[in-house]
């Protein structure tokens, strides 16, 4: 009796843990802020749910926040937590006016992320920052961020294609139709690469290059998107 009892026991475990396992990934939005912050605005999504995955997935978008956050500074992102990185901002700025109390120039920071694409395989993340800290005009600058849904596990670009080959082509392709009538405001326009950013939407893949990436500021951001069905035969994941 004692034998079925503690047989009874670890099937409600083991059924128990399977559900926990396969508990969807879900995400909520989020604003972060401190006591003291008043240069700083942040809204990003959090994911929940599934445990390790939500766990991987917010280490990484709030990594990408504390970079953004400190990328005009020598500290080292990794030392801070994002609250702290919130306050560093802000005590920078309180030096800077402290040492040239006459300039009117005020400092802001507006951090913004969306979920882009979610299906269950892959969750595609957009990660949008401006900073503007004195300099003769703010940075603007997007990352997207790719996750294996199952597991949270970040996504390298090479990892999202089955023929990485085959859609470098078809991206190539699609980038010469964008920027055929513009050549003049590339720094390169006849020398293609894939940008650092490649993502998901509803509509099918996006190629984004940040400003200076492939252009000066004054040429802003481009973006190319590529549809679904050009690409069912080079993707990993849908």
């Amino acid at each position: 009796m004692r034998f079925k009892f503690l047989a009874y026991i670890l099937i409600i475990s083991l059924f128990s843990q399977t559900c926990q396992e396969e508990k969807p990934l879900e995400f909520k939005e989020r604003n972060i802020t401190t006591e003291t912050n008043n240069i700083v605005e942040i809204n990003i999504p959090e994911a929940f749910g599934n445990e390790e995955a939500s766990r991987i997935i917010n280490n990484r978008i709030n990594q990408t926040i504390k970079s953004s956050l400190n990328s005009n500074t020598e500290t080292d992102p990794s030392s801070l937590t994002v609250s702290e990185a919130i306050d560093y901002l802000n005590n920078e700025y309180l030096r800077f006016k402290a040492d040239f109390p006459e300039s009117a120039m005020e400092w802001d920071a507006q951090i913004d992320g969306e979920v882009m694409y979610q299906s269950d395989e892959i969750v595609s993340i957009a990660i949008t920052s401006y900073m503007n800290t004195g300099g003769a005009h703010g940075s603007l600058n997007i990352s997207f961020l790719n996750f294996n849904a199952y597991t949270g596990k970040p996504l390298k670009n090479e990892e999202l294609f089955q023929d990485y080959l085959s859609f470098t082509e078809i991206a190539k392709d699609y980038y010469i139709e964008e920027i055929a009538d513009k050549k003049e405001l590339y720094f390169e326009p006849d020398n293609f690469k894939l940008p650092e950013n490649i993502g998901f939407n509803d509509e099918g893949v996006i190629l984004l290059y940040n400003t200076y990436e492939i252009a000066p500021y004054a040429s802003g951001i481009t973006e190319i998107n590529i549809p679904w069905e050009v690409l069912q035969s080079s993707l990993n994941f849908l």
